[in-house]
């Protein structure tokens, strides 16, 4: 995670490197200006000891992080060029070498209801970028149908892992597996946390066969790539909106299969979402991925079928 390290100002960078070193595997940074430096891990927040120089649980004795951290961080962020970040700040985060997600907060200059730039950044939170190649190996074998897939969501509460469990399922089926050849696979990537991309490319494999549409919103992203990149597979992270489920429901009539991601608490709520609601009903998804984290922290899945009756 050297990209994560060399962001941090030199006297804090073995600091951030023990995050890295002491059998926890870090998801987010959060730094606040006057406030404790925190990383979250499992479910667990931990804290950086600034006399001891390494990871602690305990808040006494942690650093707290300065506004001179959070400008040379920044600088560092940016490669020295705030500007060049303008446009993906409008949104909220922007994406750094090795494809690890900055969300910011702090003081916003608007116009008309729509956030223009950022005036002074507060917080940040550093979303690390964890490919795990092959875990979504066992999940395959239950989506696949026939030549293709089953139109598939995959389902879970926030930060048990969809999109790492989303992309590594890009990457399988745009390579190909023993259950099924290799398929063309197009990314509607909104948020930069599939493919990760810095300047336009991927930092993630996503596959031989895979094409993305990086900071593009999903609705117009999924009808884009049907008329220009021919994909067999649409995959995007997050679908919610009503704009989404009629661009989904597009890309079914055309032929492509659906897979993507959506926050569910648990497996009843399904029915509580209209547009699921609806998709149950006409049965236009054979498969849903239901993800949990059990007391352990290690990440579980269970399969439902199109009437909701479980597979494993």
């Amino acid at each position: 995670m050297e990209e994560i390290i060399n962001v941090f100002p030199s006297a804090l960078r073995t600091l951030c490197k023990a995050s890295f070193q002491q059998g926890i595997e870090p998801e987010e940074f959060r730094l606040r200006i006057g406030r404790p430096v925190m990383v979250l891990g499992k479910g667990r927040e931990y804290f950086w000891n600034q006399d001891k120089t390494r990871f602690q649980n305990r808040q006494e004795n942690s650093y707290i992080w300065r506004e001179t951290d959070m400008k040379e961080t920044l600088s560092r962020m940016s490669q020295y060029s705030m500007y060049a970040l303008e446009e993906e700040l409008r949104n909220g985060f922007f994406t750094i070498e090795g494809g690890h997600r900055v969300g910011v907060a702090g003081r916003t200059a608007c116009e008309q209801g729509k956030i223009r730039a950022f005036r002074n950044i507060c917080s940040l939170n550093i979303r690390v970028a964890r490919q795990k190649k092959g875990c979504a190996s066992e999940v395959i074998p239950w989506i696949v149908q026939n030549a293709g897939i089953f139109n598939t969501l995959i389902l879970s509460p926030p930060g048990v892992g969809k999109t790492t469990m989303l992309r590594d399922c890009i990457r399988l089926l745009s390579d190909g597996t023993k259950e099924i050849a290799a398929k063309k696979v197009g990314v509607v990537d909104e948020r930069s946390e599939i493919a990760a991309c810095f300047f336009g490319v991927p930092q993630n494999d996503l596959g031989n066969r895979t094409d993305v549409l990086d900071a593009c919103p999903k609705a117009e992203g999924m009808r884009l790539l049907l008329r220009s990149m021919s994909p067999q597979i649409i995959a995007v992270d997050e679908l919610g909106s009503q704009d989404d489920c009629l661009a989904v429901e597009e890309a079914m009539h055309c032929g492509c299969q659906i897979l993507g991601t959506m926050h569910a608490q648990h497996v009843g709520e399904l029915q509580e979402k209209m547009y699921l609601a609806k998709w149950l009903e006409k049965g236009f998804f054979g498969r849903f991925v239901f993800l949990w984290m059990d007391p352990e922290g290690e990440r579980k899945f269970s399969v439902y079928d199109e009437r909701m009756q479980r597979l494993c």
